[in-house]
């Protein structure tokens, strides 16, 4: 039996020999012979090279990965892939294990909790008052995306999770042997189920089809960790500050672009959008459903026994003048059962709401009882809470109730806020075609900046609409145009709140933000009231580039600087939401650049809304890996500039970063509690004093990205070949064959340049050749070069890695993606370009600068090797390490195999499966894909 007691390194360790062994019998039993001991060559033989070089070994695994039929390599991609899934599911439980074992011994808990959080606020002199305050302005607010990273079909997803709960079970301390023996031999089915699981799509997934998976998330655990979540944060305040009258209020809300991201993305259409939002709407509604069942079959109490409130009798009498028929029925069934009626009454009010929906009915133009908002359900819910608490049934008001309280706060009737959003260009080309005969408009692309704000501000303030009848447009203006409309109605249909913020990509100038304005009031979101101008929709600004960064000020004083956009945004509370991109900024200019552009934004953006007297809430676009802003959730958050995060935090969470976080239950209110824990401690300065960051650090940083971009530019931009390499080097073309996103990898099909490939697959395909390359270049010249010999300035750079979150935070990040990065599988990659002289040119210049960055990474540490101030991470690295790089040589054969011209193309074209079976499962091995 496994030793249960102790979660040390070993027990984990144990588990994924474990499950690696039950895989092994899988394979024998499911592949055959040969295809395991295929494997266990590959596995053995390059265990063996880890541990000491050996060219004779390494020439004979080439040669026998050479020889392997196609079948058996794919068998053997699988075999690995299965594994790195099977040590991810080990290491997750495992985690989880260790922080239920901290609760159970009621140690101090790990950072980011919520106990370790308020006992820190509580040192700080912070009060219960004050913590109360800060809880009410706390708004966390991910959203998921489905940019073409998620590799995983929901159909494996289900089959993870199967494996997780089995195995979890096998830390039952009072398993007995037979039983034990009978949870492995379940494991062993699961993991069987999974072998013979199709893991690669085979086709394409439809915007449907993401919209799926994004659900699947909040069904199969969201639902469940959001209450979860808040009955931790409670728990934590009553244990820390002995006060049970602070109250929770519900801090999280969700917003989606699964649905809504039409940036380069044709198949986002306007009837796809509604589509997608009543779909989101209907899940969340029969969410509701099945837990008032529950509530009906839990609360029979009898008017006998318990004094129900007189404000919930009343609400029965209000409730039987709708449903005459009903209140016959449920009065004859439930005479004495006060709350058993009341619960029909909102059943059938909540199955109203739902078939309204599904018939898409416009719900303020229906006649009948049904529930037309959240607002009323929640009235109702709320009566049924006050009441148990009145006759002293609190935990079945304080758990059962509040948990549908606490869900309907969070996702409302519409389930997360659909974002939408859309290139610059794509409005002012609307605009240009939908008012070419308004006065003013007739020539409008050719306006300079200046004369077009006064042009949409005159419009802005014009009663009604521009135009009487629609002229013939080109199909994407009339796109853009069905849009609004589309918006218009769903917001009735739907909720207000369907809808979250309009993203304008490329922003380069203020009037991009007018345009869409001027568009939403033609379609009558934006317009007079009685209180002035107003918009219905908030229209969010993204800036990407290093360029637009640095411009981002000067465009949004002048935004603001506008009358007629000043008064809109008062009439939506003087709340502007700014979006900083992280991959683009980060393929522009190299990740010092991009890191150091984006802090120096939050502190622009927080002086701005100062002096402008308004609240600025950034949305920060990150991806999973290094080079787009990735790493841990809670060091993100604490590593933003001092007193920027004041209480609302928006967060994309993108690709493959979903199934890592909320695949699990129990990692999914891990990954919530660390968000919110590190918003409230970075939001303290809205109740007290912060300390800034000192000004030397900030100077040194500024000197450091000035000679790291100039590093990164010099080999993206000026370096001849250097794009030919990247094409060549990496698995690039061949991801474009994968069926993982239904967005194009290329803005421009057929151009190699560095502004048409999107960062998403930029990222990815570095990855993949092991390179990881974005994540870490510059950074050696860039210290080197700051410090010099200078023993002073070395000492400098430990401490701002030992004392400012930022640069720890970056350093961080970076030694984590030195880690995954192998410059001797990159040597074999670089073997690949046609024109050798020139790739192995651009070869040594990348390893000599990865090389320089390692030494100066852990001089400026002080450490002796990567991540060896986090062991667990170190370790996880390394074992994933050892079974990627048979996968990287096995895609090294396929990638020439595929790309030799003088095979023939029937015969290229069978590369291709397992070739993309080795991407896939690398992509696993790295936890990240982009």
């Amino acid at each position: 039996m496994e030793n249960k007691k102790v979660p040390n390194d070993r027990a984990l360790r144990a588990r994924v020999k474990r499950l690696g062994n039950l895989l092994g019998e899988v394979l024998k039993e499911q592949a055959g012979a040969r295809v395991f001991n295929a494997v266990e060559q590959l596995r053995q033989g390059y265990i063996r090279l880890h541990r000491r070089e050996d060219p004779k070994l390494r020439k004979r695994l080439a040669r026998f990965i050479d020889a392997l039929p196609q079948d058996d390599l794919v068998m053997v991609i699988r075999a690995f892939n299965t594994y790195f899934s099977l040590v991810n599911i080990a290491e997750e439980e495992f985690q989880h294990l260790q922080r239920r074992r901290l609760l159970q011994r009621s140690e101090a808990l790990w950072v980011g909790s919520f106990e370790e959080t308020f006992r820190a606020l509580q040192q700080q002199g912070i009060h219960s008052g004050q913590l109360q305050y800060l809880l009410g302005q706390i708004r966390y607010l991910p959203v998921f995306t489905a940019h073409p990273t998620e590799s995983k079909r929901r159909t494996v997803l289900h089959g993870l999770r199967r494996i997780f709960l089995t195995s979890k079970m096998l830390d039952d301390l009072s398993l007995s042997q037979e039983e034990e023996e009978d949870v492995i031999r379940q494991l062993k089915a699961q993991i069987q189920i999974l072998w013979e699981t199709e893991e690669v799509r085979s086709n394409r997934p439809q915007v449907q089809d993401e919209v799926e998976n994004g659900l699947f998330y909040f069904r199969d655990s969201l639902f469940n960790a959001v209450p979860m979540c808040y009955h931790a944060a409670r728990r934590a305040v009553r244990r820390v500050y002995g006060n049970p009258n602070v109250d929770i209020p519900a801090f999280i809300r969700f917003g989606s672009w699964i649905g809504g991201d039409r940036d380069g993305n044709p198949n986002v259409t306007a009837a796809i959008t509604g589509w997608a939002l009543r779909t989101q709407s209907m899940e969340v509604l029969r969410e509701y459903q099945r837990r008032l069942a529950d509530l009906y079959q839990l609360l029979g109490h009898s008017s006998r026994f318990c004094a129900v409130s007189p404000v919930l009798l009343a609400s029965l009498e209000r409730d039987a003048d709708d449903f005459p028929e009903l209140a016959e029925w449920v009065n004859q069934r439930f005479p004495s059962e006060p709350y058993r009626r009341k619960l029909r009454y909102m059943m059938t009010r909540l199955d109203l709401r739902l078939r309204q929906l599904e018939n898409g009915q416009i719900l303020n133009e229906v006649a009948g009882p049904g529930y037309g908002s959240a607002t009323e359900f929640l009235e109702d819910l709320l009566l049924v809470r006050d009441s148990l608490r009145g006759h002293r049934d609190h935990y079945i008001a304080e758990h059962d109730v509040q948990n549908l309280v606490w869900l309907l706060e969070t996702f409302g009737f519409h389930l997360a806020a659909l974002d939408i959003r859309q290139e610059s260009t794509v409005h002012s080309q609307t605009i240009a075609e939908l008012f070419a005969e308004v006065p003013g408009f007739s020539n409008y692309l050719e306006l300079p900046e200046e004369q077009r704000l006064l042009t949409l501000a005159e419009a802005l303030r014009r009663p009604g609409c521009l135009v009487t009848e629609t002229p013939e447009l080109s199909p994407l203006a009339a796109e853009t145009c069905a849009m609004f409309r589309c918006i218009a109605q769903l917001r009735r249909e739907v909720s207000p709140e369907a809808f979250g913020s309009y993203v304008i990509s490329m922003t380069h100038e203020a009037s991009h933000i007018l345009e869409v304005l001027l568009l939403a009031k033609e379609f009558g979101l934006a317009g007079w009231s009685r209180e002035g101008l107003f918009s219905e929709i908030a229209v969010t600004p993204l800036f990407e580039t290093i360029h637009d960064l640095e411009r981002m000020e000067a465009v949004m004083s002048r935004l603001l600087d506008d009358p007629v956009y000043a008064e809109i945004l008062r009439s939506q509370g003087n709340l502007q939401e700014v979006m900083l991109g992280y991959s683009d900024s980060c393929k522009d200019g190299g990740i010092l650049s991009s890191s150091w552009s984006l802090y120096q934004a939050q502190i622009r953006l927080a002086e701005l809304a100062d002096r402008r007297r308004i609240q600025i809430r950034v949305f920060h676009g990150r991806g999973g890996s290094v080079g787009r802003g990735g790493g841990p959730t809670y060091e993100a958050i604490m590593a933003q500039p001092p007193d920027t995060v004041r209480g609302q935090i928006k967060i994309t969470e993108q690709g493959e970063v979903l199934s890592f976080k909320y695949a699990n239950l129990e990692t999914a209110v891990y990954e919530l509690t660390v968000g919110v824990a590190g918003l409230i401690r970075a939001s303290v300065g809205l109740v007290r004093r912060v300390e800034l960051d000192r000004p030397e650090h900030l100077q040194v940083m500024t000197e450091l990205v000035q000679i790291g971009e100039a590093v990164y530019r010099d080999l993206t931009e000026h370096t001849p070949g250097f794009m030919d390499y990247f094409y060549e080097a990496t698995p690039l073309n061949e991801i474009a064959h994968m069926n993982i996103g239904s967005r194009p990898s290329h803005r421009h099909r057929g151009d190699r340049s560095m502004a048409s490939i999107r960062a998403i697959p930029w990222i990815f395909a570095w990855a993949q050749s092991r390179h990881v390359l974005p994540a870490w270049y510059g950074l050696g010249s860039a210290l080197a070069g700051w410090r010099g010999d200078d023993p002073e300035r070395l000492a400098l750079l430990r401490e701002m890695a030992k004392h400012w979150p930022f640069f720890r935070a970056l350093l961080g990040n970076i030694s984590m993606a030195m880690a995954k990065t192998d410059m001797g599988l990159a040597g074999e990659y670089a073997g690949l370009p046609q024109d050798q002289e020139c790739a192995q040119k651009i070869y040594a210049k990348i390893r000599a600068e990865y090389e320089l960055s390692l030494h100066e990474l852990l001089a400026a540490l002080d450490l002796p090797a990567p991540l060896a101030d986090n062991p667990t991470l170190a370790f996880s690295l390394q074992r994933r390490n050892v079974y990627m790089e048979p996968l990287n040589h096995i895609q090294l054969a396929l990638l020439r195999r595929y790309r030799n011209e003088e095979t023939p193309q029937e015969f290229r074209e069978t590369w291709l499966d397992p070739l993309l079976r080795t991407i896939n499962a690398i992509a696993a091995g790295q936890r990240n894909t982009g």
